[in-house]
């Protein structure tokens, strides 16, 4: 199974101490070197950039061979080159956040799935409390409209069985 992750996604898991998920989901995730450069940037931060300068062992760094040059403007380097990677290795899922690159993956025929998908996936899997984790993602910069945030609660609960 080929996963590739962009910049937000990583930031977020890391921020809130969920970056193991992603080994214990997908055992292997590829990122493109734009979204290395991104997470060590100068503004990136600290905890962020300390953790990609040792990468582990199930996270692979890879150079983009096939650029795509018809992506909208918009999209940052590494949304560009997390796409042109998936698209290049045939990648299973794509794991980014931004919606209009969401919406050139899809157009490529990629699987998409964000940050909150991934949550959900993990909580589904009792790899995570969702709710808890929910909770600590809100505190930080992570926007995503009450109404999506509910949505995926609520199917979390009927998942599960349960009512908060």
């Amino acid at each position: 199974m080929i996963i590739i992750c962009d910049t937000s996604p990583l930031c977020y898991l890391i921020l809130i101490q969920q970056i193991e998920i992603l080994p214990k989901l997908f055992g292997h995730v590829v990122i493109p070197i734009a979204v290395h450069e991104e997470l060590m940037a100068e503004g990136a931060d600290y905890e962020i950039q300390a953790w990609i300068s040792q990468p582990h062992q199930w996270l692979e760094i890879q150079t983009l061979r096939n650029p795509l040059l018809n992506l909208p403007i918009k999209l940052g380097s590494g949304e560009c080159e997390a796409i042109a990677l998936a698209v290049e290795l045939s990648a299973d899922l794509v794991i980014i956040d931004d919606w209009e690159a969401r919406q050139t993956a899809l157009n490529l025929g990629l699987t998409v799935t964000g940050l909150l998908g991934i949550l959900y996936r993990a909580g589904i899997n009792d790899l995570l409390d969702f709710p808890k984790v929910l909770t600590q993602l809100q505190k930080t910069t992570f926007r995503a409209s009450s109404q999506l945030i509910e949505n995926f609660l609520e199917r979390y609960q009927k998942e599960r069985g349960q009512t908060f």
